[in-house]
């Protein structure tokens, strides 16, 4: 199974940018979808998370700004980013709870991170 992310880039404080994270491999089901990011000398931390069935769970400083959505058929999840501040500078990383198999244990995966840069 792999994460495959894409969408970071450099952008100017109070504008958008939308991240994708696509899974592929041998999939049976994917549980919980999220981004985590980390900045320059911090830890990483949950920025938003999203279930099979669509609940979701935001980091309190990008509530209002940040959407996180998923297409469960295309094992994809999303993250429109709006209203960027310069502390949402990070490397955001997409992450996903994973069962290869019916009988097989749920684990969660790693993508490889995109850089976000929000600077004038």
């Amino acid at each position: 199974v792999q994460l495959q992310a894409s969408g970071g880039g450099l952008v100017q404080p109070g504008g958008s940018l939308r991240l994708s994270c696509a899974a592929s491999g041998r999939i049976f089901v994917i549980s919980t979808m999220g981004w985590y990011r980390q900045a320059p000398g911090k830890q990483r931390e949950l920025v938003a998370g999203i279930t099979w069935g669509g609940s979701t769970n935001y980091e309190d400083s990008v509530k209002g700004r940040f959407t996180v959505s998923r297409d469960n058929g295309k094992n994809t999840v999303y993250l429109q980013m709006n209203s960027l501040k310069p502390e949402d500078t990070a490397v955001y990383y997409c992450n996903a709870f994973i069962k290869r198999d019916w009988d097989s244990l749920l684990r969660d995966y790693w993508g490889q991170g995109t850089l976000v840069t929000v600077s004038s």
